[in-house]
């Protein structure tokens, strides 16, 4: 027998990171197997094109005068966009550390464009701002500085995510003095390398395309003041923001190093793929956030959906179970009420009463049996759903709610295997019905291992043909079990164990599934775990009721 087997390994994440039920920033979300990678995959991919070029580095080509302008202009375009989507993320979670990677942002894109205005052949043969080419080398040197600085002060300071702490209604005050802040350091900055050049160390020889000794030593200085904001980034990676940032630095490195290298820097092969390998890091962590964002929005829509058709069925359900307690019980609890009454009074009488005490205890019991017997049928009401079958896959149903329910997984540090037998049969039923037993069983086997240890809590999920015509879909956690005088009643409505429970969730789910055909039970609980089994039948083997 074959099965595809999956395994969701869950990073872990420090207490002071996990504020929210569901994650809206990326700078919370830990970074998935799939997403590293993805990662090592672009930087092998650098890494490859950085290696065919190397030889050619040197080679002198034609000078384009358009192409710093143009290249760099969409690089300015980037990083301000890649700033904006910092801030915002602030805006929904404040973290100074996103202040400073925002500033790191500014910086590049602020730079970039100056320089662009300061390039020889760029707007102007001399550059539109500076005194000569030193200018734009002094520019480029401060842009990867101030760049680099902030990516820094991210790195050492993000782990105090969750304890910055912002008067409500000042979100937008901390982003103000930032941007002013920004601004201000990059005005003096420019303003001294373009009108002081005269007391600034030269790049150049009497040739431009020629750097001094001076200029190979600041491009080492660079190069190793990336690599040390990638080291403390690699030892403090956590997330997703701090994965593509590593990437990020390491894309900056052909650009220095094509400057160390060899002394020839400008409009060589190596001097234009290193401008490249620049637009592409510059770029990189803004097709992060675009594509997060996107999947962010997504899961959210997904989840407020689910979560709304889940509250309506508990809401109707609790309507209902109610509104049949209400109107079904009054009768009998009334007659036991008037039988009581009316055995006190004859036990009060002087002397007792007793011929008709056998008849009126009968009927006690008689109204006692017949309430008991309204409680069990009022169950049969959540199986009176409207009948929305189609066929769908239990993969994809399974994989949904993983998907949903991704955060609170990772934040219960819970690790999650699945296992599908190959070439399984599609079932005939409502797909929203069969997510919401699924979700119901997965949320309660994550609150069955909140006493176990971190490591100890491991969730698994298998689906296999049971016979020929039926699939037996478990749900496994490693918690400590259900008490045995408790496992006869956990699927009765009202009964739960939780503080904040209300005892209808597997009830529901339990007839929803007999609604399709269906059985959920309590297949196994030991100290070592509980197993729930939901057994359906295939597609063609189930008519509607």
């Amino acid at each position: 027998m074959k099965f595809h087997q999956a395994k969701f390994g869950m990073s872990q994440l420090p207490a002071d990171e996990v504020g929210q039920d569901f994650p809206l920033i990326i700078a919370t979300m830990p970074a998935s197997s799939r997403q590293r990678a993805v990662a090592v995959g672009v930087i092998v991919l650098l890494m490859v094109a950085a290696a065919v070029m190397a030889p050619y580095a040197n080679i002198q080509v034609r000078r384009i005068d358009s192409f710093i302008p143009v290249l760099q202009t969409v690089l300015a375009v980037a990083d301000l966009l890649t700033a904006i989507f910092l801030f915002a993320q602030f805006s929904i979670q404040p973290q100074r550390a996103l202040l400073a990677l925002a500033s790191a942002y500014i910086f590049s894109g602020s730079f970039a464009f100056l320089q662009t205005l300061a390039f020889p052949g760029g707007y102007a043969p001399d550059g539109l701002i500076g005194d000569g080419p030193n200018t734009p080398a002094w520019i480029y040197v401060l842009w990867h500085r101030t760049f680099t600085a902030a990516v820094l002060v991210y790195a050492i300071s993000k782990d105090t995510i969750g304890n910055s702490k912002f008067p409500a209604g000042s979100k937008m005050a901390p982003i103000i003095v930032t941007v002013g802040g920004v601004l201000a350091t990059i005005a003096v900055l420019t303003w001294i390398v373009c009108t002081k050049t005269e007391y600034l160390p030269s790049f150049f020889t009497n040739d431009i395309r020629l750097q001094t000794k001076f200029g190979n030593q600041v491009n080492l200085a660079l190069w190793l003041w990336g690599a040390t904001a990638t080291a403390v980034l690699l030892l403090r990676r956590r997330t997703i923001l701090d994965l593509w940032l590593i990437v990020t630095l390491l894309a900056y490195m052909p650009s220095f190093l094509v400057a160390i290298i060899g002394s020839s820097i400008r409009f060589t092969i190596g001097w234009y793929a290193a401008r490249c390998f620049v637009l592409v890091a510059s770029c990189m962590l803004l097709s992060v956030l675009i594509v997060e964002t996107i999947f962010l929005y997504s899961r959210l829509a997904s989840a407020i959906i689910l979560q709304g058709r889940e509250r309506a069925n508990r809401l109707l359900s609790i309507d209902a179970v109610t509104a049949a307690i209400a109107h079904e019980l009054r009768t009998p609890l009334a007659a036991i009420s008037l039988n009581a009454n009316t055995a006190r009074s004859q036990l009060r009488s002087k002397p007792p009463e007793l011929d008709q005490m056998d008849d009126i205890l009968s009927d006690i019991e008689g109204d006692s049996f017949r309430a008991n017997e309204i409680i069990t049928s009022i169950r049969e009401l959540s199986k009176k759903t409207t009948d929305r079958s189609a066929s769908t896959r239990i993969e994809d149903a399974v994989r949904l709610i993983l998907r949903l329910l991704h955060h609170e997984l990772t934040v219960h540090e819970v690790a999650v295997t699945t296992e599908f037998e190959s070439s399984l049969p599609e079932v005939h039923l409502d797909s929203t019905q069969l997510q919401q037993v699924l979700l119901n069983l997965v949320k309660n086997a994550v609150d069955a291992m909140h006493s176990v240890p971190p490591e100890a809590r491991h969730l698994r999920l298998t689906a296999s043909l049971n016979g020929q015509s039926r699939i037996l879909l478990s749900v496994e956690d490693s918690g400590p079990g259900i008490p045995v005088e408790d496992r006869e009643r956990i699927f009765d409505p009202f009964f739960t164990k939780k503080s904040a429970g209300i005892g209808l969730g597997l009830a529901i789910a339990s007839s929803l599934v007999a609604g399709f055909g269906g059985t959920l039970r309590l297949a196994k609980s030991d100290c070592a775990g509980s197993v729930f089994q939901v057994e359906i039948p295939a597609s063609g083997q189930h008519s509607a009721k």
